[in-house]
């Protein structure tokens, strides 16, 4: 389980990035998961975002670009942008299951086991 100061940093860095969108799409985003950003933000955490270079360039945190990568699937996105990123979630979450079904598959639990 992640400590709640890494998801208070991650809101923080959610909130530094959403400075620097256009307002018409910031407005898309419910007033409710703002102020749920803003109230749980680590007020103490400093983050300086550069809007000239990318996220995987920057200290982002894998949190925080989750969190504004569900912004961009349920805010942002075309419905086919929303329609192919909900087939690739749907695809990973299957291919996941698929994988620990054969990691704990009770036949091949003892296999190895000498």
């Amino acid at each position: 389980m992640l400590d709640d100061i890494e998801y208070a940093n991650a809101y923080s860095e959610v909130l530094g990035i959403l400075r620097y969108i256009p307002l018409k799409d910031y407005n898309k985003i419910p007033e409710g998961k703002i102020k749920t950003f803003q109230i749980n933000a680590n007020k103490d955490y400093k983050f300086y975002f550069d809007p000239n270079k990318t996220l995987e360039q920057q200290n982002v945190s894998r949190i925080a670009k989750a969190i504004l990568g569900i912004l961009f699937r349920d805010y942002w996105a075309t419905e086919i942008q929303r329609e192919k990123i909900i087939a690739k979630q749907n695809y990973d979450r299957m291919k996941l299951e698929e994988e620990k079904k054969a990691m704990y598959n009770p036949d091949n639990i003892f296999k190895n086991k000498k």
